[in-house]
């Protein structure tokens, strides 16, 4: 058996664990890395589609209010380090950048996500932190004066434990949610963990006979709405608008979505398009007169109970006009759940926020112990 002794031990070498070895060692800390697989930032490896959305182009305060209910909790972190300050870092380590306006993204200029985390790694080899990697924590126990995490090979010993194992989303990369059972060991308050930023899945066939067709609009799930891409899918509705509301049906058990196919459009406004439309001289058919594909129109006109898919707009009565508007504003979409953790780019859920302190993540009850990521019981938005 190994026993190994150190400062400080970081369990995850994935972006948390990655930055957290740099800083702590760059700050004269002797510091140990622990990683389960084989090598360091596989989940970095995948995110953003292996391009690695690095953070967003929102301030603090913006970014925070993206968070729900836990934006306060949130808040005191992304001031101390704020999306700004990461994307300055980032570039300080070599990696250019570049943004997407539309949906306030950054990412590398090189769309090289192995790029971004052969930066990290190198940035805390270079401050002096050491690594074990396909080294798995079976345990966390305090001890007196500090923290011990148990190997197959050994044992580590510290003063202070920083968890950033990661949650249950892409179990391939290695985040099989192994942190929440240590935390619950020590009596911790620990929300069930769920998919997050996850695809949705539809039983309705009309759903997926719409695979290939994106639209920019406004989805609502329960009192909350998003306006981003919505994407269907043979098997129900991707795209950051689906994803970003996704913990309402795997957390809150949602099943209907209601999406707003025209936003930027009122109710009164399409009424008169229409109504206008059915005055003109050889009335245009209805898939011609509204700005949607001609498939997603037809699919609008049979949920509305048209009796043609897409028939002249003059020929379509007054009550059956009426019903495709509000169909149009509010197409009611049936949901089953969710596409699973093997989909999820986060988890929802974990350790309670109110067992820990929001400036230095250390857990309340267990000095020395601190966690990170979606190890918390918080999830922001896609990107």
């Amino acid at each position: 058996m190994t026993e190994h002794s150190t400062e400080i031990c970081i369990v995850g070498a994935g972006a948390a664990g990655l930055w957290a070895a740099a800083v702590c060692a760059r700050s004269g800390k002797d510091t140990l890395v622990l990683e389960k697989t084989s090598r360091t930032g596989s989940k970095v490896l995948s995110s953003g589609g292996s391009r690695c959305n690095l953070t967003t182009t929102l301030d603090a305060d913006q970014a925070a209010r993206h968070f729900g209910q836990a934006h306060d909790f949130i808040r005191p972190a992304l001031r101390a380090l704020t999306p700004q300050q990461v994307r300055a870092r980032i570039e300080a380590l070599g990696v250019a950048t570049k943004v997407e306006v539309e949906f306030e993204k950054v990412f590398p200029a090189s769309d090289s996500a192995l790029q971004v985390r052969n930066a990290l790694e190198r940035d805390a080899r270079e401050a002096g932190a050491r690594f074990l990697v396909s080294s798995q924590v079976q345990g966390i126990e305090p001890t007196e004066g500090g923290w011990v995490a148990t190997l197959p090979q050994g044992r580590v010993c510290c003063r202070r434990l920083l968890l950033c194992t990661g949650g249950k989303s892409y179990p391939r990369t290695g985040t099989t949610g192994d942190g929440y059972p240590w935390l619950r060991s020590l009596g911790l308050k620990v929300v069930d963990p769920v998919p997050a930023l996850v695809p949705l899945a539809s039983p309705a066939p009309w759903v997926r006979e719409l695979t290939g067709i994106t639209v920019d609009g406004e989805l609502r799930i329960g009192k909350r709405r998003r306006r981003r891409p919505v994407l269907f899918t043979h098997k129900g509705l991707s795209g950051p608008g689906p994803m970003d509301l996704s913990d309402a049906v795997t957390r809150d058990g949602l099943r209907e979505a209601r999406l707003d196919l025209l936003p930027d459009t009122s109710w009164e406004e399409l009424r008169d398009l229409l109504v206008s439309a059915a005055g003109r001289s050889g009335s245009p058919a209805l898939a011609s007169v509204l700005p949607l594909p001609r498939r997603l129109v037809e699919a609008v006109a049979r949920q509305a109970g048209l009796s043609e898919l897409n028939p002249r707009v003059n020929q379509i009565p007054k009550a059956a006009r009426h019903r495709l508007i509000d169909e149009l504003k509010g197409l009611h979409i049936p949901i089953s759940g969710s596409l699973g953790f093997e989909k999820a780019e986060v988890t929802a859920g974990g350790l309670d926020l109110s067992q820990v302190h929001r400036t230095t993540m250390e857990v309340k009850r267990c000095p020395g112990l601190y966690v990170f990521g979606e190890l918390l019981d918080l999830t922001g938005p896609i990107g």
